[in-house]
């Protein structure tokens, strides 16, 4: 028992180093073509710290686990709404923009109300299903970038501003970034389902019960140290929408 619960520790710090390292490595190489900041951070950063989710449910799906797959979706999200945001406003209230409140949060509960719906009218969720999930996190991502560029150019208020020197950054250095957070992650994902597994069958509990417990818990990290920092030092939006935009 001791053995696979260190292993899963390992594929935890190896999912979140992962991650770590694909975000800077990713967000470094669009600096040096001078993609606007706010377009890395609705894309790179938010989908980079949702890398762990993914990867261990992937994993789960491609190894036949169906009940982890979908067990580690639900579980990362009830700690992302319930223990990451309630940490968060513990440390300090986090005040909500009307934005968020008006278009953001509507435009999740619509998304989790399609996802319920989808679930229900067969015993699986189809290719096809998973297709129109997909066009639905492109319309969600394209509706940020959007939104996120309007507020870019508002805050400019018209005036120009230089490009920041990135003569220092390497490529091959973060392309080499990109493929150790992306072998890292693959390796986590591996070392956390694998032994999930073993430890679910020593205790008599399904791979369901695992997931939307100690999965849940370990792949949502990264985004409970970004809304936890981001609450202590005052950041309302970032903690809010790091939890709304994963």
């Amino acid at each position: 028992m001791v053995v696979p619960i260190l292993l899963i520790l390992l594929g935890f710090a190896l999912l979140i180093k992962g991650a770590d390292f694909l975000v800077e490595g990713a967000s470094n190489i669009a600096k040096k073509f001078h993609i606007p900041e706010i377009i890395i951070g609705l894309t790179i950063v938010s989908i980079g710290t949702s890398m762990p989710e993914m990867f261990v449910s992937l994993t789960s799906s491609i190894n036949g686990y169906s009940d982890m797959a979908i067990g580690n979706v639900i579980g990362s999200n009830v700690c992302n709404l319930l223990l990451i945001l309630g940490l968060s406003t513990v440390i300090r209230p986090v005040k909500f923009q009307r934005e968020t409140r008006l278009i953001e949060i509507p435009m999740c509960l619509m998304f989790t109300v399609i996802f319920l719906i989808l679930c229900n009218i067969g015993r699986d969720i189809t290719r096809l299903d998973g297709i129109i999930l997909l066009i639905l996190f492109v319309l969600f991502i394209a509706y940020t970038i959007f939104m996120g560029l309007k507020g870019e150019k508002f805050d400019k208020n018209g005036e120009d501003t230089k490009p920041s020197d990135t003569s220092n950054i390497k490529v091959i250095k973060n392309i080499v970034f990109i493929i150790l957070g992306i072998i890292a992650l693959k390796f986590g994902g591996d070392f956390t389902v694998d032994n999930s597994v073993i430890i679910a069958q020593k205790l008599g509990l399904s791979e369901q019960i695992i997931s939307l417990t100690i999965l849940a818990i370990g792949t949502s990290l990264p985004e409970l140290v970004t809304s936890v920092t981001a609450a202590i030092k005052g950041n309302s939006d970032i903690a809010i929408g790091n939890i709304i935009r994963i």
